[in-house]
């Protein structure tokens, strides 16, 4: 292995061919990769404060990004955001159907419509398709266990994978009774296993591009283990052509949970990669502070790197071997490797300047092969 030239799994998951469609610039579903999306948290209203989020996130992996649109002032700034945002820009819309058209009007790349939230919505399906259709808008139909069309949720009992799906295809029926298929579907549930069952549901009934949720997930660790949890499956098996992972966190802590679940099933390219032990008896550093400061120091490392930090010398050598720049430590000190060689050994307080030192000359070396090979 080389610096800068990290292995993958054995292979990546055969994906699911749904039909494609196009959000802006970037595809969706028909074997297009599987795009990173989050929503910003900003007052739309607030132009600034929303480019600047959305900014934020795409420096973050963020691929596609949506905003709320629940009042008037919200709607009336989605043509500057829809023109500035580095991104394409969904338009969310809830109980006002209105806001659909002004969402198409004003340049948005799609609209996400719940209809469970917008009263009569079924009476406005023609309208909005020929809007959409028109303009070459693609429409994302939402279905949230908590907002669940309440016809089905009396038929079902309660938010069930099925009454999910049920809810979904048959607002997709009303569109394509107008003959719009640009369609991209979500089913979304605070249980992972519901996600699942939902999604391989929907798999099977229908071709719709599906974007996967963990709705309400919870905290920053609650939350991007239900939803990996929930992806890891889905996308295991080839279902999911978007995902978002919704925490209770910043924006730009969900894209990196959702570009890293992307990377570890070899649907992403890899960018830092951190490997740490979690620790035992046997240490004689203080592992977990150096892996915290090892990741604050490498935080928006352009370069992909895969950096060992070890604790003891039962794994700690054979992994830091294994990796492009690693260490290995003992006794308050850290042997460091780079390509499987140590090339010094320095006190703890040390490991982590040497560690960036090292990947700074190791990203120089191979931009000079890069420049040298044009």
């Amino acid at each position: 292995m080389t610096a800068l030239d990290l292995p993958g799994p054995a292979a990546a998951p055969v994906r699911r061919i749904s039909r494609q469609i196009q959000i802006g610039t970037v595809p969706v579903g028909g074997g297009a990769p599987v795009s990173v999306q989050t929503m910003t948290t900003t007052r739309t209203a607030d132009v600034d404060a929303t480019l600047q989020q959305i900014a934020a996130v795409t420096a973050a992996g963020c691929d596609i990004v949506r905003v709320a649109v629940p009042a008037q002032d919200d709607a009336e700034a989605l043509p500057v955001i829809a023109a500035k945002s580095p991104v394409p820009v969904i338009a969310d819309i809830h109980f006002q159907p209105r806001y659909v058209f002004t969402a198409i009007d004003a340049g948005c790349a799609a609209v996400r419509v719940n209809p469970g939230n917008i009263k009569k919505f079924d009476d406005r399906v023609g309208e909005i398709a020929q809007a959409a259709s028109a303009a070459g808008v693609p429409v994302r139909i939402g279905v949230n266990a908590g907002s669940l069309d309440p016809r089905l949720l009396a038929r079902h009992g309660q938010a069930t994978a099925e009454a999910l799906v049920d809810s979904a295809l048959w607002e997709a029926s009303l569109f394509e009774e107008h003959g719009f298929t640009d369609l991209k579907i979500a089913v979304k549930h605070h249980d992972p296993l519901t996600v699942i069952a939902a999604n391989r549901l929907l798999a099977r009934r229908c071709d719709y591009p599906l974007h996967l949720g963990v709705t309400e997930a919870g905290p920053p660790v609650q939350g991007a283990i239900k939803s990996a949890v929930a992806f890891g499956v889905l996308l295991a098996e080839g279902i999911g052509d978007t995902i978002r992972v919704s925490l209770s966190a910043p924006p730009v802590e969900q894209v990196r949970a959702g570009c890293h679940i992307l990377a570890s099933l070899g649907l992403r390219p890899r960018k830092l990669e951190i490997v740490s032990c979690p620790g035992c008896g046997r240490l004689q550093v203080d592992l977990h502070a150096l892996a915290q400061r090892v990741e604050a120091a490498f935080d928006g490392f352009p370069y992909p790197l895969r950096i060992a930090v070890m604790g003891c010398v039962v794994n700690g050598p054979g992994e830091a071997r294994e990796a492009d720049l690693g260490v290995s430590c003992g006794n308050g000190k850290g042997q460091i490797f780079r390509d499987g060689q140590v090339i010094t050994t320095v006190p703890e307080r040390l490991i982590v300047d040497t560690l960036l030192d090292e990947a700074l000359r190791i990203a120089e070396d191979a931009s000079g092969r890069e420049e040298g090979g044009s």
